[in-house]
């Protein structure tokens, strides 16, 4: 299924994709905790904005162990520097070069108590696509400066909640380029052992957001850049002015 929020008249809705446009659901984490999907309510809406799909609490980054079976390192990102698909952003032109960075994102659909990597995959509502956008000529280690400029994490423009948390397809497409075709299997630390990580050191919840790293998949760039990344057929899609 795929999941977005849109804006409407009376505020941001979760909706899914129909004919003609996208029909409003109800709470998409009371229905994934009852082990149930999103019923319809209202009307479909045509021409829809789609908003970033989620408004997360916490946003957690992955540093990525050299090899498997190394350690992993995490950081906390803003809520505020996320950004929906097609929202140009301006880049920091203070802070050394700007590397974009195509993850997997882990979107959670209730609270992590009890995970694991064992039964890591039965806390996601979905996978959705993220640029973890970058200041790397900082000497920062805690990612403070470094990750922080504004509309420095877009997100979207929907969540995918049919996946293998084992094999995420993702893709970095830059001026029309293709730079890198990877995914979840690449990466050092699993998607799963990332998650039992995060969790357990900081409880998650319904809509937090966990970026899972970058496999191959960091790239300087320049001003005007067009940049789309995609997650199993998730389109993410950004102008760095």
């Amino acid at each position: 299924m795929r999941l977005a929020r849109i804006a409407t008249a009376a505020g941001p809705r979760f909706a899914t994709p129909v004919e003609g446009g996208w029909q409003p659901v109800a709470d998409p984490f009371a229905a994934f905790a009852d082990g149930s999907a999103p019923s319809a309510i209202g009307d479909p809406v045509a021409d829809a904005q789609l908003l970033a799909p989620t408004e997360p609490a916490v946003v957690v980054g992955i540093g990525q162990p050299a090899a498997p079976g190394g350690g992993i390192s995490g950081w906390l990102k803003s809520p505020r520097t996320i950004v929906a698909s097609g929202v140009d952003v301006i880049a920091r032109r203070d802070a050394g070069r700007v590397v974009v960075e195509g993850e997997v994102a882990l979107v959670i659909g209730r609270g992590t108590a009890g995970l694991t990597a064992r039964n890591a995959a039965e806390y996601v509502l979905g996978v959705t696509a993220v640029n973890d956008v970058s200041s790397p000529d900082r000497e920062d280690p805690k990612n403070f400066e470094v990750k922080g400029g504004r509309g420095y994490t877009p997100l979207g423009p929907w969540i995918e909640t049919e996946f293998d948390l084992a094999r995420v397809d993702l893709s970095v497409r830059i001026d029309g380029v293709e730079r890198v075709r990877t995914g979840s299997h690449e990466l050092a630390a699993s998607a799963a052992e990332c998650l039992a990580y995060v969790t357990h050191w900081v409880e998650l919840g319904p809509g937090d957001v966990v970026m899972t790293g970058a496999p191959r998949s960091a790239f300087a760039i320049e001003p005007e850049a067009l940049v789309e990344i995609d997650v199993a057929g998730v389109p993410l899609r950004t102008r760095f002015r």
